[in-house]
């Protein structure tokens, strides 16, 4: 197969922010999520301009378990840096002891995530039903930071509340407040509540707000951000230092250098009314719209981005997993193929590695222009069943 490494936009100097002494290249980082960001998806983001990558979520328990678990949920490399290791669960000495075990293994940060909105589990709270239960969240935070050393980074995921009550909002504040007396470095804010799960538009105003409440400290916004222009809206409507891009990235790792080039063309009064905006607007109606500054990744820009990804999937899970796990991967790409839907029927029965190369061999051969999709990501990833989970499966 053909494999090659495309080199990083060059972006013109603009102050970069930082997650605690991390200094990172861009404000463009991706998030994680269940069955789609493995290291084979981090990497190929970051050889396109991705700064900063969370894992997906990992279970507490798995993790101190060890064995096969253990293995399977701490796979990073060199090429992998700076990278979060993100745990979640419910109890203080389990979440402690697999923030420990994640700081070991090499992680340049430990995200504590209280923003899924997975259901409880035997009764007990954890993600984001962290919201409804204070104590125990500040529980954590505290025993978490507590079994680091002072030197690691740490950050926390939340949801803006449990639900629309002012007294849920009253919870993120106080959880937000117990994390910066406690030394937590960032945190990241999605702008829904947990009630919501993945439906209706992500609020960006209270992201905003909460940018507001803390000026001088490292905040991160996600939500609703499927394209390069609403990862630069995101900064410029919001505030924050960070945008955080999560089912946008899916099938898209162009999006990260898009987004710095777009930004980096603002910041010169190039494009875009300069300054913050005090409207918050929707997001964008197609996966990446119509730039003079980028184009929609070529034929051979998506081959090699596919060729790759499934090299590093089959390094990591082996070729009959990796087949399996690359289906899902290879229907996102095609959208930027001129001829999708056909592509998109061949991507479904992809099984293996000859499968993939015979469909990269019949679609990806001659070069030519790629196309934006039509539909905008939302729709398509909200009809995604995977996405009602957020924590790994191993």
């Amino acid at each position: 197969m053909h494999l090659s490494t495309p080199t990083p936009p060059i972006i013109a100097p603009v102050t970069m922010p930082s997650i605690g002494p991390l200094q990172l290249q861009q404000p463009f980082c991706q998030a994680g999520l269940a069955g789609y960001s493995d290291r084979a998806m981090r990497v190929v983001a970051r050889r396109r301009g991705c700064a900063y990558a969370l894992t997906e979520a990992l279970l507490d328990v798995i993790l101190c378990n060890g064995g096969e678990g253990l293995r399977k949920s701490i796979d990073i490399n060199d090429e992998d840096h700076p990278v979060a290791g993100q745990v979640i669960g419910s109890d203080a000495d389990t979440m402690s002891r697999a923030a420990l075990l994640l700081h070991r293994a090499g992680y340049d940060a430990i995200d504590l995530n209280y923003a899924c909105p997975v259901k409880k589990i035997k009764n007990k709270a954890r993600g984001g039903h962290m919201l409804k239960d204070l104590p125990r969240a500040i529980d954590i935070l505290k025993s978490v930071r507590d079994a680091l050393p002072p030197s690691a980074v740490t950050t926390v995921s939340l949801r803006k509340s449990f639900d629309d009550s002012p007294q849920s909002e009253e919870t993120f504040f106080q959880i937000a407040d117990a994390a910066w007396s406690l030394g937590y470095s960032a945190i990241r804010v999605h702008g829904r509540t947990v009630e919501q799960k993945y439906q209706g538009q992500a609020d960006w105003a209270f992201i905003r707000k909460v940018k507001q409440r803390y000026p001088n400290r490292t905040i991160l916004g996600s939500g609703d951000v499927f394209t390069a222009e609403d990862a630069v809206r995101m900064l410029r409507e919001t505030g924050v230092d960070i945008a955080w891009i999560a089912r946008g990235a899916i099938g898209n790792p162009w999006i990260f250098g898009h987004a710095a080039a777009l930004l980096a063309t603002e910041r010169s009064g190039s494009t875009m009314e300069a300054g913050r905006s005090n409207q918050v607007c929707a997001p964008s109606s197609i996966v990446n719209p119509p730039s003079s500054i980028f184009s929609p990744p070529t034929i051979h820009a998506q081959r090699d981005a596919l060729e790759e990804h499934f090299a590093l999937a089959m390094q990591i899970h082996g070729e009959s997993l990796a087949g399996r796990r690359m289906r899902k991967m290879g229907i996102k790409y095609s959208r930027f193929h001129p001829q999708a839907d056909q592509v998109k029927k061949q991507f479904i029965a992809v099984q293996s590695l000859r499968d993939w190369s015979e469909v990269l061999q019949r679609w990806y051969a001659t070069e030519g222009p790629g196309v934006w999709p039509a539909a905008t990501a939302a729709d398509e990833v909200n009809n995604d069943t995977s996405m009602q989970s957020c924590e790994a499966v191993a």
